[in-house]
């Protein structure tokens, strides 16, 4: 459990212009958000996103799956980067932050404490160059470095947003792998801070939908498929029982323990049932309901009095109203709510947490919090790339 102060002492009040910039594990799309930060605080003034061309979605997709060669590899990291800077551009329309915090792509996460990796691709000279600021990008390795996981990091701009003093509140992004942020200030002067991944987010969901449809949809837009299907108990009981969900935190994982590995195996389970594609979305969407309030069940202190969602998965009302009914299992009062009631589009919660995380690596303030990643000590994350 780490104690987080939200209103650090003795620094100059500095207030900046920042840009983050997050392109997550669905691999479907960018979001730019740009914030107005200072020491204690950050809001957001705008916030877009722009939707991968599919040719470079593909390669995207090679690479996170370890097919494309070290040449594609290359390309595709500078192909990308130009490809954040381009839509920077056009998003800012002559608008110049002051720094930009570029999270890249990851194609590659293992948090295995021997001999841990990762790799986020988008070269951030493109944005250096263009925008004529400097830019913060890398940020996982230092954390690792420090013998931690190198992830979840957007938990101090989670405190500092969305913490409430005599509350327990918990803000849970589901991108493509979930995410959550337990900040209880229910008692004490300072909250006490526990964050990690809770597994399968939108992932799953996602790659069913591409081999369902040949590629022709790569998300189950409002919950329509799963609507239509019912989840196989027999499947959701087998998949709970991963190991994953019962390891203590601090833990993290990606698309190596619950992408296309595993997706395979589902389909191979799958054909001799003759569960339908309906009943198999419905039973993935379920499956992150109860995988999420299970991590919650074992690994939180106490049930929250609010729970906030945040990333495309909040876009999704079957999956929301799965969650919901859940984790009020747990707890009946507690309040089970989107980002948007608070001003912060879906969204827009990962790139303005980079966004707070360059800001921090610009005040030369650590960004990570070790008793969530891991690490043995803060440390200040990201390299900088100057102009």
């Amino acid at each position: 459990m780490n104690r987080l102060n939200l209103f650090p002492h003795g620094r100059t009040r500095q207030r900046l212009r920042v840009l983050g910039i997050m392109s997550g594990t669905s691999l479907d799309s960018v979001d730019y958000a740009l914030c107005r930060a200072e020491p204690a605080s950050i809001a957001l003034e705008e916030y877009w996103q722009v939707r991968f061309p599919k040719a470079l979605q593909l390669r995207l997709h090679a690479a996170a799956q370890g097919t494309a060669s070290s040449w594609e590899l290359a390309q595709v990291h500078h192909d990308l980067g130009r490809f954040y800077a381009r839509h920077a551009c056009r998003g800012l329309a002559g608008i110049r932050p002051a720094v930009v915090g570029l999270h890249g792509q990851t194609v590659f996460h293992n948090p295995e404490r021997q001999a841990p990796a990762t790799l986020q691709v988008g070269e951030p000279a493109y944005l250096a160059e263009v925008l004529r600021v400097p830019v913060v990008s890398n940020f996982r390795a230092g954390d690792m470095a420090a013998g931690g996981e190198g992830a979840p990091l957007a938990t101090a701009f989670h405190c500092a947003v969305f913490a409430r003093r005599g509350w327990h509140v918990c803000v849970n992004n589901l991108g493509g792998i979930g995410n959550v942020t337990s900040i209880d200030w229910s008692r004490g002067r300072k909250p006490q801070v526990l964050a990690f991944d809770t597994g399968p987010a939108n992932v799953l969901i996602d790659l069913a939908m591409r081999h369902f449809t040949g590629g022709r949809m790569s998300m189950d837009r409002n919950g329509a498929w799963a609507a239509r299907g019912r989840p196989s108990e027999e499947f959701l009981n087998r998949w709970l029982r991963h190991g994953f969900f019962r390891r203590p935190p601090p833990k993290s994982t990606g698309r190596e323990v619950f992408g296309e590995p595993f997706f395979r195996r589902v389909l191979a389970e799958m054909r001799p049932t003759g569960l339908s594609r309906f009943d198999l979305l419905a039973t993935l969407t379920e499956f992150t309901a109860q995988s999420l309030a299970l991590n919650y069940r074992l690994h939180l202190p106490s049930a929250p009095d609010r729970v906030v969602l945040t990333g495309g998965g909040a876009a999704n009302p079957v999956l929301v109203r799965a969650i919901r009914t859940r984790l009020q299992m747990l707890r009946p009062a507690m309040e089970v709510m989107t980002s948007e009631a608070s001003g912060w589009p879906l969204q827009s919660i990962e790139p303005a947490a980079f966004a707070w995380l360059a800001y921090l690596r610009t005040t030369g303030r650590s960004g990570n919090l070790p008793g969530t990643t891991g690490a043995r000590r803060p440390v200040l994350l990201g390299q900088i790339t100057e102009p």
